[in-house]
């Protein structure tokens, strides 16, 4: 894992989004095709649209995954993962290979997780775009993470440090708003990918980035496991970086 800090959001985002192109554009170019993963919320905002903007990657090659979802909200909740792709990124780059939504609204989350276990299962994922929560969380594997599943999907039992972040950054009015329960890929698929990248900008996320980064990687701050990945580059600004400067 190596660390990088720069002034602003839109420099870290510009950063981590020009490094996640080039990399996807050697997976094309070395496989003919790149599989990566996606992640939202406010932390990506500058890294998904500085990808957008790399106009040289063939799309129609990228099979793309999300790392979560919200049991129970529908796609076109405000909230929704599924939208905030669809609005921010593939109604931008056009067609890709495959987009694989977790369907938070399915029957039975179970039966989803089983169903997306069988797509990312054959594949090798070339690049994950990652954040780190309030709580230290990986996707929406909140402390203590299972850093032992092996199943590439789970059912997440989300605490009230996480939901309250949702409430902070605008995507619910209130804590009762929002849901309980998410899909979320596990801490052992996320650290299969060949290369992660993770965009944490903000100073709300400092004390968790201090965590994460130099403290001993334990499950209670799950997104310290990615210390123990080599290929894993953690994007900061002043304000995320400022306990550990």
């Amino acid at each position: 894992m190596q660390v990088k800090t720069f002034d602003t959001p839109k420099a870290l985002g510009e950063a981590a989004g020009n490094y996640a192109a080039l990399e996807i554009e050697s997976a094309i170019n070395s496989y003919n095709e790149a599989n990566i993963i996606l992640a939202t919320g406010a932390s990506q905002f500058d890294t998904l649209q500085t990808l957008i903007n790399y106009k040289i990657i063939d799309w129609t090659k990228v099979t793309i995954f999300h790392l979560d979802e919200y049991i129970g909200i529908s796609e076109n909740h405000a909230a929704s993962f599924r939208l905030y792709l669809k609005q921010r990124f593939l109604d931008k780059v056009g067609k890709v290979k495959k987009f694989h939504f977790i369907n938070g609204t399915a029957e039975n989350p179970a039966d989803e997780c089983e169903r997306l276990k069988r797509l990312i299962s054959v594949l090798d994922i070339h690049v994950a775009l990652v954040g780190i929560g309030e709580n230290g969380h990986l996707a929406f594997n909140d402390p203590p993470a299972d850093f032992d599943l092996e199943d590439p999907y789970l059912i997440a039992d989300l605490d009230e440090k996480c939901r309250m972040q949702q409430v902070g950054e605008g995507w619910f009015d209130g804590l009762n708003d929002v849901p309980t329960q998410a899909i979320s890929m596990s801490i052992k698929q996320i650290m299969k990918s060949k290369n992660i990248i993770c965009s944490v900008p903000d100073k709300r996320k400092a004390q968790a980035v201090k965590d994460c980064v130099l403290g001993e990687v334990t499950n209670l701050h799950p997104a310290s496991i990615l210390q123990q990945h080599d290929e894993c580059t953690i994007y900061l600004d002043k304000g995320s970086a400022s306990l550990i400067e």
